[in-house]
Formats: structure tokens, C-alpha cells, sequence
């Protein structure tokens, strides 16, 4: 069996039937020039002409090759899923509406996409269909990095926010380099580096986008082959004063980056020969892309307090050594050694599909990492699929996890004296926690908060779990963390009846998560570390959690943790219960109205 895989353009229609099992590309098909002078291309054979006046009736030729009755599933690429849409989307009417609705934020993308979305639903109507969101996986970019500095009411609007692009792209490749080095990707910091006629790199921390170059549209960022990346606001205005908002979209888009430097073309193999050949326009083009290409790499290292990975995919990524060199010249000071000899002939693959570019002794890995979006979005359309017949009615039950502190024992020593031990006040729901009788005070740089929860028994390192409000009384800013992860976390100071301890590290703000039980894994089709949405209905603040991460273990309690901000935000009362989704798609869940105490129930 067989996933479609469509990419539609205004005048295009790109098709792959991609093997559920092995991955592998079956057939691959292009139609061009749709409405007028249509052409078609199979397996990159010599194109013909055909009669395609409109994405149904080239679709009807693509699917007359690709024996139809084999499909088991069509994902489509759609580039703009604004705020609504933040991960694989099974297709209804009201994903359709929905779709048609952010059309605006993708003028000359989505209206194409929308257009091959609905020939395939009328020709295959009996098929599942996903759409794949080129920015969805960039939703989880924090509020710092996807905020522009407009005018509040502006800056909040869904119109005016970045929202990043090739994000199946980034996505995979990130997958595939943590595959490759035999490590969890929730463990990594990948800077991944999608260069091609359109560029963009992505910050990925613990398999999570955190920062991207491309913004609101795909014009932001790098340079690219005929697209100016960024550039000084002011000069746009003085540019459309002087051209028209027209001419200027069509010079910025078009006739700018690689080409409009070089004036030989937006190829990069094009501009590298002029370059060889002596042409200093051409030189200044590399030279300008590959510095911006440099900044974003030392900048995203920042972001994200260091670099274990750099991938370089896309065609110019997967196969320019001369653009990789010069992306990491000089980067020696972030711990990244390149192999220059191993550098100037690698090339990334199908056959190949990750080349180790780096030193031996180079802290930072170096990675050309052969892309596959059509594989990436048949592989999101099976997953949906899988799991969109999960049963109806499973709960999980939510509770508030309200700021507390988890003590060593040499810190609850040094706060409530010699010898002292934690003392059990109630047990909570998770095996063998207990909230405790003594209390601390948190002290920052800006106030405190006094008689805050230590939970016990005492772990081997001190934690505080803090919510964003307490976050601004304290003056701290505390990442977004799961339990345990401290690393590279601010501190402040502990104040206890009998002594004070000043943490180094150690405050988080704590990632929403499900407890869950292997048992309750499978039930809900789920693996530890997963990342899911959970819906709530609660009288009139009806509320959808994503980035919900999944806790498997033997000892655990079901039972899904969000902090104080979050709970006061849903107006959660006692014995909610979320309907747990992995389709993109939400439920109705099931409630009692008692209240219940936001202190019971701390991760």
C-alpha cells in the first residue's frame, strides 16, 4: 500500500506515491504550466504535453499512473497553517474553511495548496487525507522569538508574528541526525541549515523548534537564490517610495539574493563558477550569503545556550563543501572543527543520506543530511491515520501543578537544620510523592515569595518549578523545562528557618506533561517523550493544550500536570478530564464541578 503524497503550486501539481512500509518513492510525477501549454513529467523522464486545465484534471492524469486503488492515505503539503493549525491535520470541510481562512498570511501558496486539497478529496473521497503545514513545526516557538516589536495590538495579532517555513523539512533532517548518532533528539541542540533556492535555518532544542530565520513570510532571514532575506526596514519604505509596493514585492522576491548580486542567475553552482572565474559580483554574492549564513549559526548557538549538531541539507546544503566551509569559518570558538578533506567531497544522498563532516576531535558534530519532504509528509499522513482510531471517550484526568520546590538532602539540612529529615503532610498522586509540612521562602533579584511546597522525598539535586507570574515577581526567566533538566537553568536563593542555600541553576518553568503507565501508553497509542495535544472544555474557557509531552513509566499515576497560569487560564476545577489528541483534531472531554486545591497535585 501507498501514500500520495501532492505539492501544489498556482500552475503546478507535484505528486508522489511513496511506499507505506519502506518509505521508499514509488513514482514520482509533475504537472506544469496548468491551464495553459500543460506539461507532464514522470520519473524526470522527457515532459510531454497534456490537457490539464485546472489541478483536478491534472490530477486525473497523475492518478491514471499511479494506481489509484493503492492509496491508503494523501498528504498534502500546504505552507500556511497560521495559529490554527500547529501540527499534521486530518481533512475535513472544516480543515478546508479553516485553511481557506489563513489564505491571507500565504497569498500565492495556499489558495494553490487549497485547490489540490479539493480535486483529490473529490477523486479519492473514500481516502483519508492529512494536511502537512510547512510551519507547524515552528508552533512551538516561544513568545520572545515569534513576536515582532510592533505596537502591542499589533505585535498579539496572528497577521502580524513569525510563523517559519520548511518545517517538514527541518524537522526530518533533525530526526534523521539524531538517528544517525545514536541519540534521542530530546537530548540534542541541532542547528539545521535548509539551503536551496529558499533558505532558512532552524533552531531545534530537544527536538523542538525554538528560533528560525524565516518569519510572517518566507522573504525573511537568509539570503537565497533570488529572495533578499533580511534587510533594514527602512530601506524597504524608502525602496517602495521610490518603486511602488508592487515593483518592490517582485525585486525583493525575485530579482534579489544570489541573482540580483551576482547578475548570473540565483543557481549557487552558476555563481560559484563566475566566482572561480574571477567574477567579483559573483564572489560578493557568497561571500554576503555566507556571512548572514554564519550569523544565524553563532546567533541560534546563542539561543539556545550551545550547539551539539549543525546540519546542512537542501541542494546547496547536502552538496556545496565550499558553502559549508565558509558558513563555519572561524567557528573554532563554539567547538566546531570541521574536516576540511572530508568537507570538500561529501555529498548527502538518497543512497548516502547522512555524511559526517567534522573532526574527530570537534565537540560540535558536523552533518550533510539528505532531505525528503515527500517522505517526511507521508510519514506525518500515516501517523495521523494510525492513530485517528484511537478509542473514543479515553480521558486523562488534569490537575494543577502548583510552584514547589524539590529539596537534596543536603539543602533540606541546610535549611531546616542538622539532621532534619522532610516531613509527609499528604500524599499525592503520583507514587510515593508527598507534599511536606515545611515551607521556603524564594528569593530573586526583583522579590520573593514566601511559604512556597517542598515535595518530597528529597532528590539528588535541587529543582524549583515556578510559574511565568512568579517568574516576573522574582526577576528570573526560567526556560520551559521537563523535571530534572537543569542544565544552563537560572537560580536564586532558598530561605528555611534555619539558614539560606544560593542555587547556581535550578529553577524551570515545568513543561506540561501526561503521566501515564505503559499500559496506559498503549491504550492511548503513545511512547514515552511523545509531544501531544490535550482538550479541555470548562464552562466557557474551552482550552487546547499542545506541546503536552508524554512520561512513561511503570510507577506512575495517569494524571496530566499543568502549572497555576495555565490551570487559572482554563478555570480547571476539580476531576477534569482532557481527551488526549495526536491527529491535530480535538474532542469533547468530560467533567465534575467540584473544586479542588491547586497545591494537591505537583509533578
Amino acid at each position: 500500500m501507498h501514500v500520495l503524497v501532492l505539492n501544489c503550486g498556482s500552475s503546478s501539481l507535484k505528486a508522489a506515491l511513496i511506499h507505506s512500509v519502506s518509505g521508499k518513492r514509488v513514482r514520482h510525477a509533475q504537472v506544469e504550466r496548468i491551464g495553459d501549454g500543460a506539461t507532464l513529467s514522470v520519473d524526470a523522464l522527457e515532459s510531454t504535453k497534456v490537457d490539464a486545465t485546472d489541478h483536478s484534471s491534472a490530477l486525473t492524469l497523475v492518478l491514471a499512473l499511479f494506481a489509484a486503488d493503492s492509496v491508503q492515505a494523501v498528504g498534502h503539503r500546504v505552507v500556511h497553517g497560521g495559529a490554527a493549525f500547529t501540527r499534521p491535520t486530518a481533512i475535513d470541510d472544516d480543515v478546508e474553511q479553516g485553511i481557506e481562512a489563513v489564505s491571507g498570511l500565504a497569498p500565492l501558496h495556499n489558495p494553490a495548496n487549497l485547490a489540490g486539497i479539493r480535486a483529490a478529496r473529490a477523486a479519492l473521497p473514500n481516502v483519508p487525507h492529512v494536511a502537512v503545514f510547512d510551519t507547524a513545526f515552528h508552533a512551538t516557538l516561544p513568545r520572545r522569538a515569534r513576536t515582532y516589536a510592533l505596537p502591542f495590538a499589533l505585535a498579539e495579532s496572528d497577521a502580524f508574528r513569525r510563523y517559519g517555513f520548511h518545517g517538514p523539512s527541518h524537522s526530518f533532517v533533525a530526526k534523521r541526525a539524531a538517528e544517525s548518532l545514536e541519540e534521542d533528539i530530546r537530548d540534542l541542540r541541532i542547528i539545521s541549515c535548509h539551503l536551496g533556492n529558499g533558505a532558512s535555518a532552524c533552531a531545534v532544542e530537544y527536538g523542538r523548534s525554538v528560533d528560525v530565520s524565516m518569519g510572517l513570510t518566507p522573504l525573511e532571514g537568509l539570503v537565497m537564490g533570488t529572495r533578499s532575506g533580511d534587510m533594514d526596514p527602512g530601506l524597504v519604505l524608502q525602496l517602495v517610495r521610490e518603486y511602488g509596493v508592487d515593483r518592490v514585492d517582485t525585486l525583493l522576491n525575485r530579482e534579489s539574493g544570489l541573482a540580483g548580486l551576482s547578475g548570473v542567475g540565483g543557481d549557487l553552482r552558476d555563481v560559484e563558477a563566475a566566482a572561480e572565474n574571477g567574477d567579483d559580483r559573483a564572489g560578493l554574492a557568497i561571500a554576503v550569503a555566507a556571512h548572514r549564513l554564519r550569523k544565524y549559526i553563532a546567533s541560534f548557538a546563542a539561543v539556545m545556550g550551545g550547539v551539539d549538531v549543525v546540519v546542512f541539507t537542501g541542494g546547496i546544503g547536502e552538496n556545496s563543501g565550499a558553502m559549508r566551509h565558509r558558513a563555519l569559518q572561524r567557528m573554532e570558538f563554539m567547538g566546531i572543527r570541521l574536516d576540511e578533506t572530508a568537507n570538500r567531497t561529501a555529498r548527502a544522498s538518497a543512497g548516502e543520506p547522512v555524511v559526517s563532516l567534522h573532526r574527530m576531535n570537534s565537540r560540535v558534530r558536523v552533518l550533510a543530511v539528505h532531505t525528503d519532504e515527500e517522505q517526511a509528509i507521508a510519514q506525518a499522513a500515516l501517523r495521523v491515520m494510525n492513530r485517528a482510531d484511537q478509542a473514543e471517550g479515553e480521558t486523562i484526568p488534569v490537575a494543577i501543578s502548583a510552584r514547589h520546590v524539590h529539596l537534596s538532602q543536603a539543602h533540606v539540612e541546610a535549611l531546616f537544620g542538622v539532621g532534619s529529615t522532610l516531613t509527609p503532610e499528604v500524599e499525592l498522586t503520583q507514587p510515593g510523592q508527598f507534599a511536606c509540612k515545611e515551607r521556603v521562602s524564594l528569593v530573586g533579584s526583583r522579590g520573593r515569595i514566601d511559604k512556597v511546597r517542598v515535595i518530597g522525598p528529597a532528590r539528588g539535586r535541587t529543582q524549583v518549578e515556578v510559574a511565568r507570574t512568579d517568574e516576573f515577581k522574582l526577576g528570573v526567566d526560567a526556560p520551559v523545562r521537563m523535571s530534572g533538566d537543569l542544565d544552563n537553568t537560572p537560580g536564586l536563593t532558598l530561605e528555611g528557618p534555619e539558614g539560606s542555600v544560593d542555587l547556581e541553576s535550578g529553577v524551570i518553568c515545568s513543561q506540561r506533561h501526561i503521566h501515564m503507565t505503559p499500559a496506559d501508553a498503549e491504550r492511548f497509542g503513545v511512547s514515552h517523550k511523545d509531544v501531544v495535544e490535550v482538550a479541555l472544555d470548562t464552562d466557557g474557557r474551552d482550552l487546547v493544550f499542545g506541546d503536552v509531552v508524554v512520561r512513561v513509566k511503570d510507577s506512575y499515576a495517569l494524571e496530566m500536570h499543568v502549572d497555576t497560569d495555565e490551570g487559572n487560564a482554563a478555570e480547571l476545577v476539580r476531576g477534569v478530564h482532557g481527551v488526549l489528541s495526536t491527529t491535530g483534531r480535538v474532542a469533547s472531554i468530560r467533567r465534575r464541578d467540584d473544586r479542588f486545591d491547586p497545591t494537591e497535585s505537583p509533578s
